[in-house]
């Protein structure tokens, strides 16, 4: 099965090292990162699709973070 993760953050090295930690665990990039202004707080947020391949039948317990 094809799993899929929208990975949000502010746009800084946390973000970064999120995503980065995704690509070492076997996740793929997936489209382009999207980034928006978040006027509340001023800062740019910033997102990104990844996706993976992993055995077995998909069910609403599966944490995605583990995978």
């Amino acid at each position: 099965m094809r799993l899929y993760r929208y990975i949000t953050g502010a746009d800084d090295s946390a973000f970064c090292k999120c995503v980065s930690k995704a690509l070492s665990g076997g996740w793929n990039l997936h489209g382009s990162p999207t980034l928006a202004h978040n006027p509340e707080t001023g800062t740019m947020m910033c997102g990104q699709a990844v996706v993976k391949e992993v055995e077995g039948i998909y069910s609403e317990n599966i944490t995605l973070s583990e995978h």
